[in-house]
C-alpha cells in the first residue's frame, strides 16, 4: 500500500514537472512571434487617426497646419528702393589740334650799308650812306642818312633822295642795287649806290 501511494506520489509529480517544462518552453517563440503593440485608433479602424478632432496634435478647427515659414512675416531684411539714379557722365571725344595756316610773323629789321663819297675826281661833294629795312628776304623801305648838302648839292641830294627813298621808291620796286641814274646828280646817284649794295649784301 505504501509503495504504490509512493508510486502514485512520484508520477503525478513527474506527470506535472512536465507540463510546466512544456508550457515554459512553448510560451517562448509565441511571445517572440506576437506582433509590436500598435496604437489604438479611438475612430475605428480605416479612419485616419489625424483627422480625428480628438486625436493628438489635431487642429480643432479642421485647418491643416501651415510650415514655421510661412507662419510669420520673413525675417530677412528686404533692401529698400534706392530712387537717386547714378548721373550719367559724359565724355567729350578729344578735339582735333588746331592747324595754322598762317605764316610765321617775318622779322622787321634795319640794316646800314657802308658810307662813300660822292666825288668826281678830285671834287669831293659831300658823304652818302643808306639804311634799308627788311622784313623777311625783302625790303620794305629805303632811307638816306646822309646826302651832300650845300649850293647845287642840296638840289641833286634831293632829287636822289625823292628817285630812290621811301616805301614805294625805286629801291622797294626794284629789290636791288641796278638803280637808274639820277640826271644831274651822277656822283651821288653812284655813292648811294654803293651804300645800298653794301647795305644788301649785309641783309641778305
Amino acid at each position: 500500500m505504501r509503495r504504490a501511494f509512493l508510486a502514485i506520489t512520484g508520477l503525478a509529480a513527474s506527470t506535472t514537472a512536465l507540463v510546466v517544462f512544456k508550457g515554459s518552453t512553448s510560451a517562448t517563440p509565441v511571445a517572440q512571434n506576437l506582433p509590436t503593440a500598435q496604437p489604438v485608433n479611438p475612430a475605428g479602424p480605416g479612419t485616419d487617426p489625424s483627422a480625428a478632432p480628438d486625436a493628438p496634435g489635431a487642429d480643432p478647427a479642421g485647418v491643416a497646419p501651415t510650415s514655421s515659414a510661412s507662419a510669420g512675416p520673413s525675417t530677412s531684411p528686404k533692401p529698400g528702393k534706392t530712387t537717386a539714379r547714378p548721373s550719367a557722365t559724359k565724355t567729350k571725344a578729344p578735339s582735333a589740334p588746331r592747324t595754322t595756316t598762317k605764316a610765321p610773323q617775318s622779322t622787321t629789321r634795319r640794316v646800314t650799308g657802308a658810307g662813300f663819297d660822292a666825288k668826281d675826281g678830285s671834287e669831293n661833294y659831300g658823304y652818302v650812306q643808306v639804311q634799308i629795312v627788311v622784313s623777311g628776304n625783302r625790303i620794305v623801305e629805303a632811307v638816306a642818312l646822309s646826302l651832300p648838302t650845300g649850293g647845287e648839292s642840296d638840289i641833286h641830294s634831293g632829287d636822289v633822295s625823292n628817285r630812290y627813298d621811301g616805301t614805294g621808291g625805286e629801291v622797294v620796286q626794284k629789290q636791288s642795287a641796278n638803280l637808274n641814274t639820277v640826271s644831274g646828280a651822277t656822283e651821288t646817284s653812284n655813292a648811294y649806290k654803293q651804300s645800298l649794295r653794301s647795305a644788301i649784301e649785309q641783309a641778305f
